[in-house]
């Protein structure tokens, strides 16, 4: 069956359109970045750190993020598939600090739900009432001594959504505690009885108790990643965004300039537009020095509806800023076309021969909107 398109998820507040990427086993520079202006700041666990300062990167960053931070802080774990991201997800996933995890070389929806699982385990506490799961099983019950049946409802977390979901169609399990089953005894020659009430489960926590999953961020970095870009980008309702990883991307295509990266910039931003996310951020553009070919290349991704970018150095955030913000001429003809629109009630012509409907309108009042978030 094919998966139902979706209608746009606005997001809650408006989209970053700059991401500091800053290395986790240097605090000094992720307070400097913090400073700095950036809309999102990255801590990067996996590429920007040595091998030999994983340890180090991670206590940093959990001790930064113990407590409320003044900038949204988003962190990039180690690859999923690798020792460190379970523990890393684990530890950071409870912290008051933390607004989003990035998953590095998701290849498939699957491995959203791994790093899911993970951050939801880590977040939920112990609950009062299954205070008693370490007493034995009474001998007289069923499957006492035997692994829970594949028919139980319970035998999972919850269903997987199939691809093309939303969180709307997807409420959040609800966790109904276990039965604890009181001792029964019965006079010789009568049958024990239970009536339903002392059968009945403890009521199960409000929707506000369960633990929520931070968000997530999942950034295509391969071949396989690039095909399976809307099944990931509907994985789970915790998904929030997908990226391309453009170097890793580039030596696996045996890619050499930009022109090879026309095909999977586009699928990336098709395939969060279906989903109902926002437009994604470009990569990152490596040469700091170059402002003047960072400011065309923005230009480029802007023409195909990327919105944003990741940077590797303070100087880049105004070149990126800039470049995704309207110009004075772009906001004079949407409001033009707002305008018009909003005196004739419907569709019509302007005076320069454009026939206006409610998508341009639409894309207008988008233009509107991220103008007022210039500085």
């Amino acid at each position: 069956m094919r998966p139902t398109p979706q209608a746009p998820r606005e997001p809650p507040a408006p989209t970053p359109l700059t991401w500091l990427y800053v290395p986790g086993d240097r605090p000094e520079v992720v307070a400097k970045a913090l400073r700095c202006g950036a809309d999102v700041v990255v801590i990067d666990l996996e590429d920007a750190v040595a091998p030999d300062r994983k340890d180090h990167a991670l206590r940093a960053t959990a001790e930064l993020l113990s407590d409320p931070v003044p900038v949204p802080v988003h962190v990039r774990v180690n690859a999923l598939d690798g020792p460190l991201a379970e523990h890393e997800i684990r530890t950071l996933a409870p912290l008051p600090g933390l607004a989003g995890l990035r998953l590095p070389k998701v290849q498939g929806p699957a491995d959203v739900h791994r790093a899911a699982g993970w951050a939801t385990a880590a977040a939920e506490p112990v609950p009062e009432h299954v205070a008693y799961v370490a007493e034995p099983v009474p001998e007289h019950l069923p499957y006492a001594a035997g692994p829970v049946p594949e028919h139980l409802p319970y035998a999972a977390e919850g269903p997987v959504p199939p691809a093309g979901r939303t969180l709307a169609d997807h409420p959040a399990p609800v966790r109904t505690p276990p039965v604890r089953t009181p001792p029964v005894s019965a006079s010789p020659g009568t049958t024990a009885t239970l009536d339903s009430a002392t059968l009945a489960p403890a009521a199960p926590p409000a929707a506000s108790a369960l633990p929520a999953t931070p968000a997530l961020y999942a950034l295509l970095e391969s071949a396989l990643g690039i095909e399976h870009a809307f099944a990931i980008a509907t994985a789970h309702p915790a998904l929030r965004g997908i990226a391309l990883g453009e170097a890793d991307l580039c030596g696996e295509l045996g890619v050499r300039d930009d022109a090879g990266l026309a095909w999977p910039r586009s699928r990336a931003v098709v395939a969060a537009r279906a989903a109902g996310l926002a437009p994604p951020p470009q990569s990152v553009h490596p040469d700091v020095h170059d402002l003047d070919g960072l400011a065309r290349s923005c230009a480029r991704g802007r023409a195909l509806g990327f919105l944003g970018r990741a940077a590797i150095h303070p100087r880049q955030l105004p070149v990126i800023e800039a470049a995704y913000l309207p110009s004075a001429e772009e906001v004079a003809a949407a409001q033009e076309i707002v305008r018009a629109a909003t005196a004739e009630g419907g569709a019509l012509a302007l005076p320069d021969g454009r026939f206006v409907d409610a998508a341009v309108v639409a894309a207008a009042q988008r233009v509107l909107d991220l103008a007022g978030r210039r500085r």
